[in-house]
């Protein structure tokens, strides 16, 4: 009754109590009370004094531990022992060498001891934090760190962590320095292979790995070094298919000077009109690409033509690669299609920068159902502006209606425009201004 099944400690039973009425827990007690200021401070408070017999019982154990085990020890070296000595002088020698059988704590019973004489001094050290030993203090001969460089604007010293990270004497000669900041203990020893381990738990975690360097570092270090001989493995094998496949210059033989250089001692004599007199001419060397290969009835290569940012066939002066040849006829065709596109554009340049002449007309401005060709006469407008003011008295002051009134449903153009420019909107905020 006191939690729910959720936050519940003990294990689940296959059908519960509720349904077997077997083994009903009974209802956890629980204490609700207030303390006083020296009550929520009272070291002792909750403890139950009949623990201790807890610790009683532990110590006995020990002893009985320790016990048996001289006896073991003092069974084993009378049974060593000739069996011509008597029980009282194995008694006697037991006595005497009771010191030579007492036996480290260590070796009785570990589980028992629960570290009682393991005793370690912590202090804040250099490396910050209160985890070394009192013999990682520094010496008092030794020269404090801040006392080096005393510049304002040297290396800054922490005085938490008793570090300073940069070099208080950069301008010093490194062969006779002793201390050249913390730094440098960050990019000495195994502190880079430690970093490159950190770096490639991380990617790997990123990659869906199940690796962390502090939960398991056994196994990070083993994918690590796993990953560094599945890497050299990799790049031996491509090295060695890419040396099967283009040949290793390195093992071949030297080439000789000669061909080397593209110097020989072979004499070749011309005339002045470049005529060979004495000697061969030398052969220039071919490419090991096809040259001069027509495709498409082409007489020239791709690439012997360039106009626009563009390459393309000298023969007929085409930017498609695989076009089939036009010759002369497909150049004046392009010439043709670009002079016509120039003269289009030549065309519709002078028609935007004249634009065509437009006659104003006066249109009416009210209402949006107004046809955009009505054209209206001021006169006429002018008129009925009089008659419509005239209609709005006589709806004001009914005392002014005529009794012969003749009614006409003709409604004109000129009407309607008049209405609409005297016609007072609800709407309007500027409505009582309008008068």
């Amino acid at each position: 009754m006191t939690h729910t099944t959720k936050s519940c400690m003990d294990r689940p039973r296959k059908v519960g109590a509720k349904w077997t009425d077997k083994n009903i827990a009974p209802d956890e007690k629980i204490e609700t009370f207030e303390l006083d200021y020296d009550g929520k401070r009272d070291r002792w408070n909750g403890y139950d004094a009949a623990s201790y017999a807890y610790v009683i019982e532990r110590y006995e154990a020990r002893d009985e531990a320790r016990k048996k085990y001289r006896k073991d020890q003092q069974l084993q070296k009378l049974e060593e022992k000739n069996g011509s000595q008597n029980g009282e002088d194995g008694v006697s020698d037991d006595e005497d060498n009771e010191d030579a059988l007492k036996v480290d704590e260590a070796k009785v019973d570990e589980s028992k001891q629960m570290d009682f004489a393991k005793v370690e001094k912590r202090v804040r050290t250099t490396g910050g934090g209160s985890t070394g030993t009192v013999r990682n203090l520094r010496i008092r001969e030794d020269t404090a760190k801040y006392l080096l460089n005393l510049d304002v604007n040297s290396a800054h010293y922490d005085p938490k962590t008793r570090s300073m990270r940069e070099d208080p004497l950069p301008d010093m000669d490194p062969n006779e320095k002793f201390y050249a900041g913390d730094n440098q203990n960050r990019v000495s020893g195994q502190a880079q292979e430690f970093k490159q381990l950190n770096i490639h738990a991380w990617e790997a975690f990123d990659k869906g790995h199940d690796v962390h360097m502090q939960a398991a570092p056994s196994q990070a270090e083993l994918l690590y070094k796993n990953y560094k001989i599945n890497k050299e493995k990799l790049k031996s094998q491509v090295k060695e298919t890419i040396m099967d496949k283009y040949g290793n210059a390195a093992d071949e033989e030297q080439l000789p000077r000669e061909l080397l250089l593209g110097q020989s001692e072979r004499e070749v004599e011309y005339d002045r009109a470049g005529r060979i007199i004495k000697g061969q001419e030398q052969a220039l060397p071919k490419s090991k690409y096809e040259e001069d290969v027509y495709i498409n009835n082409h007489t020239s290569v791709w690439g012997s033509w360039w106009k626009d940012h563009q390459w393309g066939y000298k023969c007929c002066k085409q930017i498609i690669r695989n076009s089939y040849c036009t010759g002369a006829a497909g150049i004046e065709a392009a010439e043709a299609a670009a002079d016509l596109m120039r003269s289009n554009i030549a065309r519709k340049e002078t028609a935007e920068e004249m634009p065509a002449q437009v006659e104003e007309k006066k249109l009416a401005t009210w209402g949006t159902d107004v046809p955009d060709d009505l054209v209206l006469d001021q006169k006429l407008l002018a008129e009925a502006l009089k008659k419509e003011d005239g209609r709005k008295r006589e709806e004001k002051d009914d005392r002014k209606r005529k009794y012969n009134v003749k009614w006409n449903d003709q409604v004109t153009a000129v009407d309607m425009e008049a209405y609409r420019m005297k016609k007072v909107h609800h709407d309007d905020p500027m409505k009582d201004f309008l008068n």
